[in-house]
């Protein structure tokens, strides 16, 4: 029997894994996933989501995009990228990958540089017209981290928690 052709490519499975890690987010508006892969062995070497810190209860703290800045998400919640970097507890990320489900912001933007991480693939960059993007461009520029836009030849994979019958 041959072996399988409709396999997923590598990108299409840290893809997934960024976006299945986008859905343990607690964030009613906006569920972002990582994964930090290393470039020579294709080995996930951490995964994250946008999220409070550990310690920090979903049900204290706002949920809200808006009003006074101690009464919003934005000021308690960690992104999904930095927290792909802090849940690694060993593995070196010099010259790895990082996959995010959105372009990072400035500040992720900044602990992707400085803990090594050379190249950045995203599947949405809905806020490039932003000044945080804008300097995270400027930023992976200056420091020669390259980035670029998922492409798939897939509109979605579907996972299924029972057996086939017919395996």
């Amino acid at each position: 029997m041959p072996k399988r052709k409709d396999h997923i490519t590598w990108d299409d499975y840290f893809m997934g894994i960024a976006i299945l890690s986008g859905y343990r987010s607690k964030d009613p508006a906006t569920q972002v996933g990582a994964c930090i892969v290393d470039s020579r062995t294709n080995r996930i070497i951490s995964v994250g989501y946008n999220g409070l810190p550990i310690g920090c209860s979903d049900d204290e703290f706002p949920w809200e995009r808006e009003g006074k800045l101690l009464e919003t998400k934005y000021p308690y919640v960690v992104h999904a990228e930095l927290n792909a970097i802090l849940n690694n507890r060993t593995a070196s990320f010099d010259g790895s990958k990082i996959y995010t489900t959105l372009f990072p912001c400035n500040e992720c933007t900044k602990a992707i540089i400085q803990a090594g991480i050379k190249e950045i693939i995203y599947l949405s960059d809905k806020y490039a017209e932003t000044d945080n993007v804008k300097a995270s461009k400027l930023m992976l520029e200056k420091a020669g981290v390259k980035w670029r836009r998922f492409e798939t030849r897939l509109k979605q994979v579907v996972l299924k928690y029972e057996a086939d019958p017919e395996s």
